[in-house]
């Protein structure tokens, strides 16, 4: 082999094993845990190949923490960094991470205990309120850590004090976190706390109060179902309500044309009931301009949980009264019809009174078959009476607006011949050349048109001879 290319080789090695050795910052610890009394002086040195940093509990004070970084090595091409923590404390446990610079996913750590005997759970400074959110489908994490890892550490819930121990199955104890729940039921909500003992005194953790976040919107709806109608001017008020199940927090978010007024306005209120809890949005616009028509939304959001309503505005100038018949004035039905709706085409705002009429007089008073459906007039089991002239009147007395329109209603009635249902006699033979009259009564609306046709009766020949 060339001896260059054997040197090249050599040289690459080289750097490939220098880079393994220090692929990641190297502290000078010989196990993964330590263990200080409180008000000692922790002293870690990390090594590297390019510049590290230093990662620690959140609790050091600035008078506490000193780094000094160096270069090192035998032709100090490496880097070196020297952490000092003085006057420790119990809540400086924690992990202590070394990591590059430039790099940050290339680290090395080491968990520290600071132990005292009268503290033997670590305080979350930075953890106020105690509150813990237990999320659906994750594990919930208790996080009473100890100052020392030789701890016996059980879980109780408040106030009745029931004791749960680690079977790390459902329930993990791990020092260095805390108690973890993997499959968390309702009954992991609440107060809990952590308890020790020692030399026969028990020791308690603060009490962390577990809360079940719930982002369930059963229902929302507006307080118009349908479209909504108003002269301009009117005051319009739009109520969205939205019914949640207990814990539940929404955020009511509104869409319309106009909400960059600022006359408009919003409120909210919340009245809980003790199987869900109910919240209101009222919009409110004193008064309404063209410009306010359109389409109106009332969005719903708690959690990744999204639910709306919509609803039209329509905005009229002026208050009107439009009617007029649907196929002209004339209109038919039949008898024995079991119901039959008169229903004249009406477009009006606001709404108007609405009063029937059948030859003049008011139709309810006249029968009870009659009764009125929205704008219309609706007649049950036709009957031949029912024929006539009905008037519908329209009136808004507030505005001075009235109007009326008269359909004539034909009641149709299939003809029938009277006679048919009188028992007739044979008349027997009649004299040949004689004058006989025969008489036809019928019935129908409209009148029917009757016609006579005669047939010869058979020849005596084809009768047949009585019987013996």
């Amino acid at each position: 082999m060339d001896l260059a290319l054997f040197c090249v080789i050599c040289g690459l090695y080289s750097v490939l094993a220098r880079e393994g050795r220090y692929s990641a910052p190297v502290l000078d610890v010989k196990s993964q845990q330590l263990v200080l009394g409180s008000d000692q002086t922790l002293l870690l040195n990390c090594r590297g190949r390019w510049k590290v940093m230093w990662v620690h509990p959140l609790a050091l004070t600035a008078e506490q923490v000193k780094v000094v970084n160096s270069r090192c090595g035998r032709t100090t091409q490496h880097y070196c960094s020297l952490l000092t923590i003085t006057h420790t404390k119990t809540d400086n446990t924690g992990f202590y991470k070394c990591y590059y610079e430039h790099r940050p996913e290339r680290n090395t750590s080491v968990y520290a205990y600071i132990t005292d005997s009268h503290r033997p759970f670590v305080e979350h400074s930075g953890m106020s309120p105690n509150v813990l959110y237990k999320k659906e489908k994750e594990p919930l994490i208790i996080p009473c850590r100890v100052t020392h890892p030789n701890t016996t550490v059980t879980l109780a819930k408040f106030p009745n004090g029931q004791r749960l121990s680690p079977d790390q199955r459902n329930i993990l104890w791990d020092s260095t976190i805390g108690f973890t729940i993997r499959s968390p039921t309702y009954y992991y909500t609440g107060p809990f706390f952590c308890e020790t003992s020692r030399d026969g005194a028990p020791l308690k953790s603060r009490i962390y109060i577990v809360h079940r976040p719930v982002s369930n919107i059963l229902e929302v709806y507006l307080n118009s179902s349908g479209s909504v109608q108003a002269l301009r001017g009117d005051r319009l008020v739009l109520n969205c309500t939205a019914t949640g199940e207990l814990n539940t927090r929404v955020n009511f978010t509104w869409d319309y044309p106009g909400q960059n007024n600022s006359l408009n306005s919003i409120t909210k209120k919340i009245y809980r009931h003790s199987k869900h809890i109910l919240f209101y949005s009222i919009l409110t616009i004193p008064k309404l301009q063209p410009s306010d028509r359109g389409q109106y939304t009332c969005r719903v959001s708690s959690g990744d949980n999204v639910k709306q309503q919509r609803v039209p505005v329509t905005i009229y100038d002026h208050p009107f009264i439009r009617l007029k018949p649907r196929q002209g004035c004339l209109i038919e039905t039949e008898i024995g019809q079991k119901s039959y709706k008169i229903s004249p085409k009406l477009r009006a705002f606001p709404n108007p009174e609405v009063m029937w009429l059948k030859d003049g007089r008011i139709a309810a008073e006249q029968c009870s078959r009659y009764h009125l459906e929205g704008h219309s007039l609706v007649i049950r089991d036709v009957a031949e009476e029912d024929a006539g002239k009905y008037t519908i009147l329209v009136r808004n007395q507030e505005h001075g607006l009235c109007q009326n329109l008269t359909l004539t209603l034909m009641v149709k009635v299939k003809p029938e011949i009277g006679e048919k249902a009188v028992s007739l006699q044979d008349p027997g033979p009649v004299p040949q050349g004689s004058r006989q009259a025969l008489h036809c009564t019928s019935h129908g609306i409209p009148p029917p048109h009757i016609h006579w046709s005669w047939h010869s009766c058979p020849p005596k020949s084809l009768a047949v001879a009585p019987r013996a």
